[in-house]
Order: structure tokens, then C-alpha cells, then sequence
């Protein structure tokens, strides 16, 4: 590896505010926001939208989409008829 041309890695916590939850992992995203660890270090935060802790998909909260309606909802607005 070539010296001076990678990004440093270091310690970073990721914050999900909409679940409360956090992950300390390794990063190369740098920020200013600072938050004290569990172990009482402190690392930079990163506060993200969405994570695993609140995304639908992981949770089992997401919606099944009818395929079928969207179709008839097609054709109901647009004739019906194909060619």
C-alpha cells in the first residue's frame, strides 16, 4: 500500500435518533459532534436517518403492495385495453 494516499480510519459512533439506537464502528467520516460511549470514551457521532433499528424492512413493519390492484387502477384510468 502506498503511504499518504488512503483516508484514516478510526472509531466512529452511528446514532439512529428516530429508534435510539447506536453502533460503534469503524469509519472514515469525520464531524465535530462528539458523544460519550458506553465505556466512557468519547468518539464522533454521526446521526442518521435510518438505520436497521427503524427501517420497515428489518422491523416487519413494511407493506405488501398489491401488484394486481395497480394494474386494474391502470386500466381503470387509462382505457384497459391493450394492444
Amino acid at each position: 500500500m502506498r503511504h499518504g494516499i488512503h483516508p484514516v480510519s478510526r472509531p466512529v459512533v452511528f446514532r439512529d435518533r428516530a429508534a435510539g439506537f447506536q453502533l460503534l464502528t469503524r469509519s472514515v467520516l469525520d464531524t465535530e459532534k462528539t458523544v460519550e460511549w458506553e465505556d466512557g470514551a468519547t468518539y464522533p457521532v454521526v446521526d442518521v436517518e435510518i438505520s436497521s433499528a427503524s427501517h420497515p424492512f428489518y422491523t416487519g413493519t413494511s407493506r405488501v403492495v398489491d401488484p394486481a390492484g395497480r394494474v386494474e387502477r391502470f386500466e381503470r384510468r387509462y382505457g384497459g385495453e391493450t394492444r
